[in-house]
């Protein structure tokens, strides 16, 4: 895995090789082993290496046999093989083993669609010297990360993290009024906004153009559509298909396993790095599988014995440690350091510890991501079912069950009942979309404008409707929900925080449930193939059945986070009231101090439970201490 930067001047201007190079200084923890750049006349491509397959021979930026494409690349590609065969095949020469110089010889056959038969994590910058064009593309996915900015002058320019492109001189380090308050409402800035004035994330399954020779043209383009789901009645039989299933999970595992450094596999105890682990072991001795997990000496959050019983099991070579509080708490100064953007979910953390832990004996590991916004797997989408039904409830017998609600005491427990049960109310009588924005996200449309100090100039919750409504207005609700979490919530949540969490500490994490051939097998099967009678991923849990534990394929669905309700009354206390202070908020003109306050105040005194909004504010000051400077 790699860290990409460059940039392409309009104006006529000759790249500076040493701004190219200090752009891809800030994002060495991607790419420790190795940089290099391509300059010529107006483009600048970076690249900071970690190298994963051929590691002697496989530099970047790289280029065809005559130097007249060149590409920076961040990624994998798990179809390389049968692609280097082909290309041979057609007569293209090749140096390396590397996945990268596929890249090259692919576009000159192919031309920008390239990108369309590539089965991989991504993001890669392709400079075509002929036609003066250059190209930004990121996988179907979202896996791996890429922003760019046009500058004043017409230019163009391109990161994997935002770091590397605030030090171009062209791009402002200033906060966007617009991301903050999609930040404050998701906990994270979807796709294609951003934090920062001006920069864009590319979204996932996009390529952008970029040609000198025509008007600008910095409009990203989809190269890729989930299939929609067939009819039931055409649809393979559940049985064949969660047959079917398994065979092609075990095919990508396989291929996600190609790696000439140290690979591993992430184990948690939970269905989805627990069949990551199953699949590995019907393709190797299970004995030379290395898993990792991590405890915490916490017993409210450690999970660490679920883990121990599926290496068990499987008969791996298992690797454990545990952490206490502290250790957890120690990371906060750093995190937005690499983080940057602000980040609401607190799962980075143990994910960060974990990834650390991991590194110490491997490059590579591969983890079970994917499989929730596929299957549906989250409990929110078994509240969607409850909500349908409680939504032709009279409003007079909801507002009831709403105020007993209410009066239940608050248990500042991990997901406690109470929560959930309050949050459920959250979304419950609002439409499809918007009551799963409200059930994972933190601040509500009106609760955005009684926080913001100057009101927001969009509408959160109608552009996220209008989102929804264009992606597949014409499928089952169940189906539509599933897209829109893999348009927002599985890239710029779950994928960032496994990309920012390992790649801070140089370590490759690959997603065999994303693989693109079973991903495209999953998306065209009918909705109850995957969630039926209450139970999601049924089409897994059918698959591993004789595979694994039942306690671990019966086991509810629980998150890989940390107790921040009760820590914010305890080891976060001081933090919470030194980053949310009131001088500090008045001075920084963002928020409203005596509505932070309030939530504050509720929290602590125990009356209402402001887990997310509080979290998600602290996040949000970390980042500025780091980023703008503080207060």
């Amino acid at each position: 895995m790699c860290g990409i930067a460059g940039f392409l001047n309009r104006d006529g201007e000759a790249a500076d090789r040493s701004l190219v190079d200090r752009m891809t200084a800030p994002i060495t923890h991607r790419g420790p082993d190795g940089s290099g750049a391509f300059v010529e006349g107006p483009v600048a491509l970076g690249h900071r290496r970690l190298a994963i397959i051929d590691p002697s021979l496989g530099a970047q930026p790289m280029s065809n046999e005559d130097g007249t494409v060149w590409v920076t690349y961040n990624g994998e590609l798990y179809n390389e093989p049968s692609l280097r065969r082909r290309l041979e095949a057609l007569g293209h020469r090749y140096r390396t083993q590397c996945d990268t110089e596929s890249l090259v010889h692919l576009y000159e056959e192919e031309g920008p669609d390239f990108v369309r038969q590539l089965n991989g994590m991504f993001a890669l910058a392709l400079w075509d010297t002929k036609r003066r064009r250059l190209i930004l593309a990121r996988d179907r996915m979202g896996q791996k990360p890429l922003f760019y900015a046009e500058t004043s002058r017409g230019g163009l320019v391109f990161g994997s993290e935002p770091k590397a492109l605030l030090v171009h001189p062209d791009v402002p380090r200033r906060l966007d009024p617009d991301g903050l308050a999609r930040y404050l409402s998701y906990e994270y800035v979807p796709a294609p906004g951003s934090i920062w004035q001006g920069m864009k994330k590319l979204p996932a399954g996009h390529l952008l153009e970029w040609s000198l020779d025509a008007p600008r043209t910095a409009v990203p383009r989809r190269y890729w559509a989930a299939p929609l789901p067939v009819a039931e009645a055409d649809a393979l039989p559940f049985d064949e298909a969660s047959r079917r299933f398994w065979t092609l999970f075990r095919e990508a595992v396989a291929r996600h396993r190609r790696s000439d450094v140290p690979l591993g596999v992430f184990l948690s105890g939970g269905i989805d790095s627990s069949s990551v682990a199953a699949a590995v072991a019907e393709l190797q001795p299970a004995a030379s599988i290395r898993t990792f997990s991590i405890g915490f000496d916490d017993p409210t959050f450690d999970e660490s014995d679920h883990a121990r019983a599926v290496a068990r099991h499987l008969g791996t070579d298992h690797h454990e440690r545990t952490f206490a509080v502290s250790d957890v708490l120690d990371l906060l100064p750093e995190v937005a350091g690499w983080l940057d953007e602000p980040f609401g979910d607190a799962s980075i953390l143990p994910t960060h510890l974990l990834s650390r832990f991991a590194r110490s004996e491997v490059t590579v590991c591969l983890g079970g991501d994917g499989s929730d916004e596929l299957l549906a797997g989250y409990p929110t989408f078994t509240a969607e079912q409850l909500a349908r039904s409680f939504r032709r409830v009279p409003g007079p017998l909801r507002s009831l069950i709403a105020t007993a609600v209410g009066r239940l005491p608050v248990d500042h427990g991990n997901i406690s009942l109470d929560f959930k049960l309050k949050q459920f109310l959250r979304g419950a009588s609002e439409p499809g979309p918007l009551a799963h924005l409200r059930w994972i996200g933190s601040f509500s449309g009106s609760e955005l404008r009684d926080v913001l100090v100057d009101p927001p100039a969009i509408d959160v919750e109608a552009e996220h409707l209008a989102r929804a409504a264009a992606l597949v207005p014409q499928a089952d609700p169940l189906t539509q929900s599933l897209r829109l979490y893999q348009d927002t919530y599985l890239p710029e949540d779950i994928l960032t925080k496994v990309d920012r969490a390992s790649m801070a500490t140089s370590l490759e994490v690959r997603a065999p449930f994303l693989d693109a051939e079973l991903v495209d097998f999953v998306q065209a099967l009918p909705a109850c193939h995957k969630y039926a009678r209450g139970t999601g991923k049924r089409l897994l849990k059918t698959a591993v059945a004789d595979r694994l534990p039942a306690s671990i394929v019966k086991r509810p669905k629980k998150g890989f986070g940390i107790p921040v309700a009760r820590w914010l009354n305890g080891p976060l206390a001081g933090l919470l009231d030194d980053r949310l202070a009131p001088d500090r908020l008045r001075r920084q003109g963002l928020l409203k101090p005596e509505v932070v306050g309030r939530l504050v105040a509720e929290h602590r005194a125990g009356v209402r439970d402001h887990r997310k909004p509080l979290w998600t504010l602290v996040s949000l000051q970390l980042w500025i201490d780091h980023w703008l400077g503080g207060s």
